[in-house]
């Protein structure tokens, strides 16, 4: 297991670098349950590039056309000790999962921050609700835009000790002088609808389907963070109709329909808000 940052070599961290998935089951049940632990791992640019632009792919949904991928995955990749990602079978194996933060000023002028600052920005314009990030993008200040995805399957109690993990690794690097001293958290994220599902494509294109008003997260923890935010919004991809939503059923007779999401959090409150997602998603003792 790799070590996050040299200073955890005391095992201060070991509690929250591997989680297991267990279950017993039993004689009445008709499938088996298996046990997986799940292990945290630094980034790592030789393994986890495909790992992490696959990810950061289905992040950003069917608008990842719009963004050079593979340069925001290097970006990524090139902070090493910032985030993390979680694996099963061992450090060589691809991510189920990852974190991590990316200080808008200090990249700005790279093509991937410069792309996600343009679309952000231009998606906060359009949603009132989040009329106040595009100002601080272009403020100077030290914002951190924090990229947080996992496969479908995967549990979301794994949330809490990723978020932790990140605060701790934060704090290590600022201690460090190194420049991660955010005012602001930005989590970019994911929300959906629910439509009925109409399989004729002509028909689809003039209905849009009749949308269920009720708005869902594709990540728990993320109704958590809300509470603490002091802006947050969701808003259409611009190539949502180049998408099926059939294609998205969510296990019912219903499509998904998928958003984008923001939400912003000042950098005295975020701790605050990673608590609270450890006592809403943490698994039972």
């Amino acid at each position: 297991m790799a070590k996050k940052r040299a200073r955890e070599a005391d095992g201060a961290a070991e509690a929250q670098d591997k989680m297991e998935e267990d279950s017993d089951s039993s004689d009445d049940e008709d499938f088996d349950m298996v046990n997986v632990d799940f292990e945290w791992f630094n980034f790592n640019e030789k393994i986890d590039f495909h790992g992490t632009k696959s990810l950061i792919r289905q992040l950003l949904d069917v608008d990842a056309t719009l963004f050079d991928v593979s340069a925001l995955a290097d970006l990524i990749l090139s902070q090493s000790s910032i985030g993390s990602t979680v694996k099963t079978d061992g450090e060589e194996s691809d991510p189920f999962a990852l974190v991590t933060a990316l200080n808008v000023q200090e990249h700005r002028e790279k093509k991937p921050m410069a792309q996600l600052i343009e679309y952000l920005s231009a998606k906060a314009k359009a949603t009132p609700s989040l009329a106040s990030v595009p100002e601080l993008l272009s403020s100077g200040q030290h914002v951190g835009i924090v990229l947080s995805e996992r496969l479908i399957n995967m549990p979301s109690e794994i949330a809490p000790p990723l978020y932790s993990m990140l605060i701790e690794e934060i704090k290590d690097a600022v201690d460090d002088k190194e420049p991660y001293e955010f005012t602001h958290y930005l989590i970019v994220s994911k929300t959906y609808h629910e439509i009925e599902s109409t399989l004729d494509i002509e028909e689809r294109k003039k209905k849009k389907g009749k949308q269920d008003a009720t708005l869902y997260y594709f990540h728990p923890e993320d109704e958590v963070l809300q509470k603490h935010a002091i802006a947050h919004g969701s808003y259409p991809f611009t190539k949502i109709d180049d998408a099926v939503a059939d294609s998205k059923r969510a296990f019912q007779e219903m499509g998904v329909m998928p958003m984008g999401s923001m939400i912003l959090i000042e950098a005295s409150k975020f701790a605050g808000a990673v608590a609270a997602i450890g006592e809403y998603l943490s698994p039972p003792s």
